[in-house]
């Protein structure tokens, strides 16, 4: 008898990631596809079956998963995935339905990305054994995840983290979201690059920000904003919750060496218990990791037939 096979897929704002699975968690295979944004949420969700299929095809020839889990952008629900802006149209997708379309007799499980990513650093990374913990998320969006007692705390809605709605001034109060910038816009990895992009038009990314703010008094200017941003808000956070230690994944990890020290200082200057402040263990594919612990889980716990 062939032993099940999961799949993961971590939809992101710019790329999604899959992998294949056995029972046992051993990796069979992975993929990335890129996005296409411009496209709408029904491409790429096309393009993210499609390159499941292939895998599988690659990986299981014949098999169809027994489970598959799925980290996305948003608050996924019954009917669709709320707080998804990224994606044109992905809040109206009925993600769940066209899985199980597309994977007849596999259990779906969904979870918000960066909340897969937490429970994975919870169970065996950065924050295993730290209460509380946050998980902090720099990629193409931003937002955070409180870990409490090893489990990752999803609030009344399923929305607690989503600090990129946050207010920037006092004269936002009582503005609706249309009237307003959220934190987001101003604290991401996508902000980061438009912001440069005024100033260095041959830049593409976050990531070349932060290599050219060494030399370049420009984008060093554009990176201090940033950060400073980004250290206001995490100091706040930090005074709220008494964090023992503050994990950061995404992207923007891979300038660690200048992320550490602004946010390093401004801890210590205004929280009176500075948490640690390291990199997550998994810095890159987190959600990945955590959609394929979500498929894991519902293939160990299923009741035998």
């Amino acid at each position: 008898m062939l032993s099940p096979v999961v799949l993961g897929i971590d939809f992101g704002g710019t790329k999604t990631a899959l992998a294949a699975a056995g029972a046992d968690g051993a990796r069979l295979g992975s993929v990335t596809v890129r996005t296409p944004v411009e496209q709408g949420a029904e491409a790429g969700l096309q393009r993210a079956l499609g390159a499941a299929r292939e895998l599988l095809g690659e990986v299981a020839a014949g098999q169809r998963p027994a489970a598959v889990g799925v980290a996305t952008i948003g608050v996924p629900r019954e009917d669709g995935v709320e707080l998804a802006p990224n994606i044109p149209g992905w809040s109206g997708l009925a993600l769940r339905r066209e899985l199980q379309q597309a994977f007849p007799g596999a259990e779906i499980r969904l979870a918000t990305d960066v909340k897969a990513a937490a429970q994975v650093e919870a169970e065996s990374g950065a924050l295993r054994g730290y209460d509380p913990g946050i998980y902090l998320n720099l990629g193409t969006g931003l937002a955070v995840a409180l870990v409490v007692g090893g489990r990752v705390v999803g609030g009344h809605r399923g929305a607690s983290g989503e600090i990129g709605y946050n207010l920037l001034r006092a004269a936002d109060v009582g503005r609706p979201a249309a009237d307003r910038v959220p934190l987001e816009d101003v604290v991401s990895g996508r902000a980061l690059g438009s912001a440069a992009a005024d100033l260095l038009p041959e830049e593409r990314g976050a990531e070349q920000v932060f290599a050219r703010a060494a030399h370049d008094p420009r984008a060093a200017r554009v990176l201090d904003r940033f950060l400073t941003e980004l250290a206001f808000h995490l100091v706040n956070l930090a005074n709220a919750i008494d964090p023992q230690r503050i994990a950061v994944g995404g992207g923007m990890v891979r300038s660690w060496d200048a992320l550490h020290g602004r946010l390093r200082q401004a801890l210590d200057a205004a929280v009176p218990y500075p948490p640690q402040l390291v990199p997550a263990a998994y810095p890159y594919d987190a959600p990945l990791r955590g959609a394929l612990g979500l498929g894991l889980s519902a293939v160990q716990h299923r009741s035998p037939h």
